[in-house]
């Protein structure tokens, strides 16, 4: 029989829908599951610093748990590197502090107020003295997927057609349209997060994990057995399927 393989989406900073989300995964599979969390562990929700504590910890003492880097978290990671507070890819040019983005929140939760207010140098000083080294170290060195048989663990999706080896960062952390409206089978199932729907959803080449916990929904994991895969909630598994 296969072992469980729990995930879960986005988490934007909301430690009450991650409590809840891990305390459903132990209920199912006990306190050794293995769990991938997609990426984007802080901005928008209040308690940014407590998610990254939570993960960075249990990571560090040994916990089953694989953390995947989200683009969010390149964004704050790029902040605490330089002040930078733009990513390319972000055609609109709004920056990590837009309240879209959410990095006032992440901030907010170090406690460090009215950051927008503020010079950046004097804003960067001010994190660099109060975000733990061991929250920016965390962040820098997630990996950018995880394959485990047929699946493929990513924060937002592959570029359709391109060998999985040969994917580039940006498309990992930052693709949409390319991917979700592409109907052929990628070399795995994919499993991912980044573009938030009203519910978890299989689309049958790819599983969308994220529920949209940066707009208040709850996070609901997802249980996968091979690529047999079901939701939680606190009632127990629900099939998730195409």
């Amino acid at each position: 029989m296969t072992s469980p393989l729990y995930a879960m989406g986005d988490i934007h900073g909301r430690m009450d829908f991650l409590e809840a989300a891990l305390e459903w995964i132990r209920q199912d599979g006990g306190d050794d599951a293995r769990i991938v969390f997609l990426g984007d562990l802080e901005d928008r929700g209040p308690n940014s610093k407590e998610v990254i504590e939570l993960l960075s910890a249990g990571v560090a003492a040994g916990r089953n748990w694989e953390v995947i880097k989200g683009n969010h978290d390149r964004m704050f990671e790029s902040f605490l590197r330089d002040g930078t507070l733009t990513d390319p890819q972000i055609r609109s040019g709004i920056g990590w502090f837009h309240e879209r983005v959410g990095g006032l929140t992440t901030l907010e939760s170090y406690g460090i107020e009215e950051a927008g207010r503020r010079p950046g140098a004097e804003v960067l000083a001010e994190a660099l003295e109060k975000v733990p080294e061991a929250h920016s170290a965390f962040l820098a060195e997630r990996p950018l997927m995880l394959e485990v048989g047929d699946l493929l663990f990513v924060h937002a999706g592959i570029r359709p057609g391109v060998a999985i080896a040969d994917q580039v960062e940006d498309d990992l952390l930052w693709i949409r349209d390319e991917f979700l409206t592409d109907r052929r089978q990628h070399p795995r199932l994919v499993v991912h997060g980044h573009t938030p729907v009203d519910m978890p959803f299989h689309f049958g080449n790819h599983v969308n994990l994220d529920g949209g916990a940066g707009y208040g929904r709850p996070i609901y994991p997802a249980v996968f057995e091979g690529t047999d895969a079901w939701l939680l909630d606190g009632k127990g598994r629900m099939p998730l399927v195409p």
